[in-house]
């Protein structure tokens, strides 16, 4: 009968698709259960979607032959062009995060200078996001060492301003940077507007990598301050050309102009493809940024043009032309459209057939490949890590899922609770949870990690989604408190260890080393708590996950008792109720930022007057008992 349906609901699926229209659109393809698990684009839907059927030999991707298996159904979204089907596309993966569609898990991008040019005394400041506000940007930069080595130059030999303009309104005394004379302190002294800019142009030609004309600036500085008799200057114009002249020995590659592009290389074997953009900044080599991810058999060409519209629309640089190993055919058009929109300048995306362009492709190709071939070591290693952690355990199936929970509190008060997970003993923030406790009301460890146990496997029993391996900070009463939670939720399919931390052993003299106890490990149904050897890999991967789950508890619980301890002393003052509370924390964005505000700053909240300001200013701050 089941076969039947199933022959049935493709027989359907196939004159769905046999009825597309042939217009540019998004497709999206679903489970039986709902779930979107994978997203396309294409100027023909009615062409493209009918080539995932397609009969012929040569059709062998990994992707397609699952279809058979997973596909339930097909939803289309017709747009105008495919322009609007790119956009589209890119807000949907993000949206759904499919599984069969790639996705760049890291999505912060690299840092940035930013220089406002229209301040008085600019200065430099680093930044994640670039945006259209007037100020120039320089990067992003492949490191924070890139980006720490730029400014102690800057700030050494151009003396550019650190402090923010806040700090530059109200500061009544130098800093340490003056003092350091690292900064002429604009902030408290009189300094020439003229002079300050001079030092703003130089530090700007070092950002734009025009080293020659910075050092030909320098030189004719140099000479004019001899000529005045100000050799003290002249000398620290020397020591900035000095440094100039060594920072461009440490420069790898210099090529001629000063064009920004990105070459874009890859590689992929059965199971995985990697991604290396090689970034040229400025006629400069300044690194470049991995991506791996999971092969699901999808076109290479396919790959490539969701990878490109979603990284460049994650407010990362777009250079003036990306060039690519092959042509994206459909898409290229479309793409270059899109990022010169958004870039508000020409951008182009070609691929080179000789020349030096050709040479650093190659780059990003081979930096692809090391990438490629890094990730199959550390899916090795990983793999030997887990199987050995399942034969130490005496484990059923290999933890590829392991979750570790933990439970904090401050003298019986502000009680939380905290689940960490790592996926094939990598960390997924992803899936970190925060527990704030319904049902237990003073120091408990064992009611708190029932509850917070009990609520984690409820909804993941729910969702059909529960991990290989449970770790429970503690020892046989922790673990038994939670197993409980899982015999009352009859989930068996959960496997549990203990993990209890090592102690001190006694007082050691000042001069000696503190002796400690070992990590020891209880499972199920083993009166005598196992010891592995303290430094065997299974063993550290069970404590940096216990670890990582009392750092993320303990953190919750701090900033818990401070938003209580704030609140209650809102509380006690006459005339704050819920509005003006939250009128307090929307101006001042945070709780930790009104705590640090003056009286004057509190007064300028609406509904707020001086009177009432210097009452919660004196509550805030008043003497703990």
């Amino acid at each position: 009968m089941d076969r039947l349906l199933h022959i049935q609901q493709q027989t359907q699926l196939r004159e769905k698709i046999n009825n597309l229209p042939r217009a540019p659109g998004v497709y999206l393809m679903k489970s039986a259960c709902g779930d979107i698990i994978y997203v396309g684009k294409a100027i023909n839907l009615h062409a493209r979607v009918r080539s995932y059927f397609s009969q012929t030999p040569s059709d062998g991707r990994a992707f397609v032959a699952l279809l058979d298996k997973v596909l339930f159904d097909i939803e289309v979204v017709v747009v105008h062009s495919e322009k609007e089907a790119l956009l589209l596309e890119n807000e949907l993966i993000k949206k759904h995060q499919p599984k069969y569609n790639i996705r760049l898990r890291d999505d912060k991008t690299y840092l940035s200078l930013r220089v406002d040019l229209r301040h008085e005394f600019p200065r430099i400041e680093v930044v994640r996001k670039t945006k259209d506000d007037g100020a120039t940007y320089f990067g992003p930069y492949g490191s924070a060492t890139d980006i720490r080595e730029v400014l102690r130059m800057i700030h050494r030999y151009f003396q550019l301003r650190i402090c923010t303009d806040k700090a530059l309104a109200t500061r009544k005394r130098p800093c340490l940077a003056y003092q350091m004379g690292r900064c002429p302190a604009p902030c408290v002294f009189e300094v020439p507007v003229h002079e300050y800019r001079r030092n703003v142009d130089a530090a700007m030609l070092l950002l734009e990598g025009r080293s020659k004309q910075l050092e030909d600036f320098l030189k004719g500085r140099i000479k004019q301050c001899s000529n005045a008799l100000k050799f003290e200057e002249a000398a620290r114009l020397r020591d900035q050309l000095s440094a100039l002249l060594r920072s461009q020995e440490k420069q790898l590659v210099v090529l001629e102009g000063l064009d920004d592009k990105d070459f874009v290389g890859f590689a992929q074997n059965s199971h995985m493809f990697s991604i290396y953009v090689l970034q040229l900044r400025q006629g400069h080599l300044v690194g470049g940024r991995p991506f791996c991810f999971r092969q699901q058999g999808v076109p290479v060409e396919e790959v490539l043009s969701s990878f490109l519209n979603l990284y460049y629309a994650s407010e990362n640089f777009i250079p003036k032309q990306i060039l690519l190993p092959i042509q994206l055919k459909e898409d290229e058009e479309a793409l270059a459209l899109l990022l010169r929109e958004k870039k508000k300048a020409k951008v182009e995306i070609r691929m080179p057939h000789r020349g030096k362009w050709l040479s650093l492709l190659k780059t990003a190709q081979e930096n692809a490949h090391n990438n490629l071939n890094e990730h199959e070591q550390k899916e090795e290693d990983v793999e030997k890590l887990l199987a050995e952690l399942q034969q130490k355990l005496a484990l059923k199936k290999l933890p590829r899922w392991v979750e570790c929970f933990d439970v904090s509190h401050f003298q019986g008060n502000s009680i939380v609770g905290s689940k960490v997970a790592a996926i094939d003993g990598k960390l997924d923030k992803s899936l970190y949870r925060r527990f704030h406790l319904r049902t237990v009301v003073s120091n408990d460890d064992f009611k708190s990690l029932y509850e917070v146990v009990f609520r984690r496997l409820k909804q993941g029993k729910e969702e059909g989604a529960l991990p290989d391996l449970i770790v429970v900070d503690g020892g046989k009463g922790q673990l038994s408190s939670a197993m409980a939670a899982a015999r009352d939720l009859q989930v068996t399919d959960v496997e549990w260890v203990g993990l209890a931390k090592s102690r001190l052993l006694g007082q050691a003299l000042p001069e000696e080393m503190p002796q400690k106890s070992e990590e020891r490990i209880f499972l199920p149904g083993r009166k005598e708590a196992l010891v592995l050897p303290q430094s065997l890999a299974e063993l550290l991967f069970l404590v940096r996950l216990r670890d990582e789950a009392h750092r993320f508890a303990v953190a919750f619980q701090r900033k818990s008792a401070r938003k209580q301890a704030l609140r209650t002393r809102l509380d006690e003052v006459w005339g704050v109720g819920d509005a003006r509370k939250r009128s307090l924390l929307q101006h001042f964005g945070s709780h930790k930022c009104l705590e640090k505000a003056s009286c004057a700053e509190i007064a300028q909240v609406a509904g707020i007057g001086e009177q009432l300001a210097a009452k919660i200013f004196n509550s805030l701050h008043k003497p703990k008992a």
